[in-house]
């Protein structure tokens, strides 16, 4: 049966096996360690089946025009094992019930998988990023109102720049 929940300490090596699994590299397994060393991992949640982490989902810090009050789902990954069952989703939905008091949630993924949340593209509301990304950059707004009506440049924390 699988349950989703907050990481615990002694999820780090399992976590960080879903990453490089799902990756194929150490990129965004050394992105979570950092983001979890500076205290800016806000929310983290584990798929497990059976004992075994098999999907998280992570949410950080994100400003929009140097306000506070966003956050970026970086990254979301479930063991290729796994996928096609649900567990994306299931995550999906809990980490934005987990993130519920935050303003806006940004992500920078498929626009067809992360449309089906209510995300739509950022640029399409005035909001840019540091990437370069248009049609994968997408905002959910949580908060009515509470983006800038003339828009900005979304910012994610400095364990980001490696991407940037």
């Amino acid at each position: 049966m699988l349950e989703i929940r907050r990481e615990r300490d002694g999820d780090v090596d399992g976590i960080r096996a879903v990453l490089r699994t799902a990756f194929g590299g150490n990129d965004e397994a050394n992105l979570v360690h950092e983001l979890r060393a500076s205290g800016n991992l806000t929310v983290s949640l584990v798929a497990v089946d059976a004992g075994r982490i098999v999907g998280l989902i992570a949410f950080s810090p994100v400003s929009l025009e140097g306000v506070s009050g966003g956050l970026g789902l970086a990254p979301l990954a479930v063991l290729p094992e796994y996928q096609r069952m649900g567990i994306g989703t299931n995550l999906m939905h809990s980490g934005l019930a987990a993130v519920h008091d935050a303003d806006y949630v940004v992500v920078l993924g498929h626009p067809a998988y992360y449309g089906k949340f209510g995300f739509r593209r950022a640029s399409d509301l005035g909001i840019g990023n540091e990437y370069g990304a248009d049609e994968a950059f997408q905002l959910l707004e949580l908060r009515p109102g509470s983006l800038p009506a003339n828009g900005g440049m979304a910012r994610y924390g400095p364990e980001f720049g490696a991407w940037s």
